[in-house]
């Protein structure tokens, strides 16, 4: 069993007064039903419906009244309703029954102490039906493939995980921690890969795991896709486009094809709304607010890194060289970094990450990614070497209005250094190590 951080995200969830009813948003596998049971069992009473069965999705469509569905429910899984009584509610694949959705309301208005969670792994079909969640309703969580401290976790570290959630790692367990990277970046953060993995140690045992996880995917394009000509674009994304993760695209003939720049666009938005990916636009500003530029190309992050390697036929790549930033070209290291910042980003409750472009005709500077931290916009470079050759950092950092920190994520340890941009803008760079990327919010709060 692997020890999942949302965990605590569900218990001050359940703490709260004025607590909503809360949908469990995330890629299909990603452990969503797994949490749920876990977390359930802090409860007196914990009641489970799948909508996928007939039997559970029975009485959603014969009544619309909660406190009548919710009587029924108790009686059809023999439990009493119990206002005194910690009670949970799951309800596990409600796309199902749309109906349902809508209800969700009504459960928070009418029965307030009962504690409901819906979750499903094909909520993206539910926009193809013009059904919605009630907006003000409900709350929202979302769930990720397993993290770097998450995989430590599966591995048996816990004294490595500690020292990298409190950022206080020796310098004599930094290339024992990196090599965990690496290996984690391999093996990516799916909790059925990761689970085999901890447990039998073997990357070729996974190769089925991955396989069918795609096919997964695959078989979910009929319900995702709005239409047949949608669906042969979704499935040439899932077969060609995880060759383009961490990179910047072109939607138009995208992966060799004939399919145009909406065709494409359209497509990736859908699987982008199913979590299996993410468009990440630039900014053009060095100055809070970061607002994207929606006409310039974007960057493509896929949900795992592991399915990521399977998927390009990059495995023996991580065994032929030492140093990440060398595994494909570097696309390997963006693609864990951006996965890591999103779970950051999902802890701090923001849901866009940017990467920056100079506006200017004729440069093609561009810094990996940018986080916004308090009212600054922090440049984010994913690279090994001496400061000199940071030279889209250092034009950002050259710009007006620059802030006075940057980032440097890198295979080396971590440090602080002062410099001094061309234009003469002095400035710290931290020197981030992999493993410290999903705790950059703590890192920052002590720079």
């Amino acid at each position: 069993m692997i020890n999942r951080l949302l965990i605590k995200e569900l218990q001050r969830w359940s703490e709260r007064e004025g607590r909503k009813p809360l949908v469990l948003r995330g890629a299909r596998q990603v452990g969503k039903t797994t949490l749920v049971d876990e977390f359930g069992k802090q409860y007196d009473v914990y009641i489970k419906l799948n909508l996928e069965q007939s039997e559970d999705a029975f009485i959603f469509s014969k009544s619309d009244n909660v406190r009548d569905i919710f009587q029924y429910i108790c009686v059809q899984k023999k439990v009493v309703m119990d206002p005194s009584k910690r009670t949970l509610l799951f309800i596990d694949e409600i796309q199902n029954e749309p109906k349902a959705v809508g209800l969700l309301r009504y459960f928070y208005e009418e029965i307030p102490w009962l504690h409901i969670i819906a979750a499903g792994s094909r909520l993206q079909s539910l926009i193809k039906r013009r059904i919605s969640f009630p907006v003000g309703r409900v709350e929202y969580l979302s769930l990720r493939p397993c993290s770097f401290l998450e995989y430590l976790d599966a591995m048996g570290e816990d004294a490595l995980a500690e020292m990298v959630r409190e950022v206080k790692v020796s310098p004599i367990y930094h290339e024992m921690l990196l090599s965990h990277f690496n290996k984690y970046t391999l093996v990516g953060g799916m909790p059925e890969v990761l689970a085999d993995y901890a447990k039998n140690g073997d990357i070729v045992r996974l190769m089925p795991i991955y396989r069918s996880l795609l096919d997964g995917y695959n078989e979910d394009v009929e319900k995702y896709a709005r239409n047949e000509s949608q669906m042969r674009v979704i499935r040439h994304l899932l077969t060609h486009g995880w060759a383009e993760a961490g990179q910047t695209i072109t939607f138009n003939r995208f992966g060799g094809s004939n399919y145009t720049s909406k065709e494409v666009h359209e497509a990736l938005e859908v699987m982008q709304k199913a979590f299996l990916l993410n468009l990440d636009y630039p900014i053009t500003a060095v100055k809070a607010p970061a607002i994207p530029a929606l006409t310039r190309q974007p960057k493509l992050i896929w949900v795992d890194s592991g399915i990521m390697n399977f998927s390009v036929d990059i495995q023996t790549e991580y065994l032929q060289n030492t140093s990440l930033l060398d595994v494909w070209k570097g696309h390997a290291a963006e693609q864990i970094v951006a996965q890591e910042l999103r779970i950051v980003l999902d802890r701090d409750y923001r849901n866009e990450q940017y990467y920056w472009v100079r506006d200017k005709r004729g440069t093609n500077a561009e810094v990996d990614f940018v986080w916004q931290f308090r009212s600054a916009i922090l440049p984010i470079e994913v690279k090994s070497g001496a400061n000199a050759h940071l030279r889209s950092l250092h034009s950002f950092m050259s710009q007006t209005d620059a802030p006075n920190l940057a980032i440097r994520v890198w295979p080396g340890e971590y440090s602080v250094d002062e410099l001094v941009s061309p234009t003469g803008h002095e400035f710290r760079l931290v020197n981030l190590p992999f493993y410290y990327v999903g705790v950059l919010d703590k890192v920052l709060e002590r720079v």
